[in-house]
């Protein structure tokens, strides 16, 4: 049994909310699917914490802003990433920053697990953005609909099943092409060795589909169990609102998950 998170966007008090859920669970593996910092108010709480429960991670889009440059980012994640990065690199304890530079340096883009599911052979591809453009393609539930082209050359680079974050819309991609949301699936997504799917796990600290609450999926046997967790988001908001450096708007749409 293991647990996946992603998009965790320096948000300590989801995090912290979903990591208790997990251990309430018993589940003691836990893969991330990136952007564990940008947005938020605690970047370098947050990236400890990762550093600390999970046993993979890979290199979400604003990580890879925090250590290059924060390319096609809208103004408000633009300065967002600056002062992330001003944040790690004022901190005092030498050692504390050097792990947390090591660690964001030495993510992985795409990282493969080949193991059984229920008795089942299973290949697993964990990966922020897409599989085509591990740090920054977007898919879209829409894109089934309006390119569906795009779907089906993600598949092409997908042998079984292929775990995502980067939109923060949670729910399940088939090759035909289709979407599922985790509310047409009962929340419950069963992995079978002839099914190929690519698998959004949403959002921990900063859902977009209009479901404030905190967002990640375990796995049990071969089960994939989306599941929704509420925070106290109001306390994240107030942080926001006192750095000037962060948007304002980074707050406001905590409120309505969007």
């Amino acid at each position: 049994m293991f647990a996946i998170i992603s998009d965790i966007h320096s948000n300590i008090e989801a995090l912290t909310t979903v990591l208790a859920d997990i251990e309430q669970r018993g589940i003691k593996t836990i893969y991330c699917l990136g952007d564990i910092i940008g947005y938020g108010p605690d970047p370098k709480d947050c990236l400890d914490l990762v550093i600390e429960k999970t046993q993979s991670c890979v290199m979400g889009n604003h990580d890879y802003a925090i250590l290059y440059e924060p390319t096609n980012f809208n103004v408000g994640a633009e300065r967002a990433s600056f002062w992330t990065r001003s944040q790690i690199e004022i901190e005092s304890d030498r050692e504390k920053r050097h792990q947390r530079w090591n660690y964001l340096g030495t993510q992985q883009m795409r990282w493969t697990l080949s193991t059984e599911l229920d008795g089942e052979p299973a290949t697993l591809d964990f990966v922020h953005a897409s599989p085509r453009r591990p740090i920054n393609e977007y898919l879209f539930p829409e894109d089934v609909y309006a390119t569906p082209t795009k779907i089906t050359a993600q598949f092409d680079r997908v042998k079984h099943i292929c775990f995502i974050g980067h939109t923060h819309l949670p729910g399940v991609f088939l090759d035909d092409p289709d979407f599922y949301t985790p509310d047409e699936l009962d929340n419950v997504y069963p992995i079978v060795p002839e099914e190929r799917a690519i698998i959004n796990v949403g959002s921990v600290g900063q859902p977009r589909d209009k479901d404030n609450r905190a967002s990640y999926v375990y796995v049990e046997k071969n089960i994939v169990n989306f599941v929704r967790v509420p925070y106290d988001y109001k306390t994240t908001q107030k942080k926001i609102y006192d750095i000037p450096e962060l948007d304002d708007f980074e707050a406001d749409r905590l409120t309505e998950g969007r």
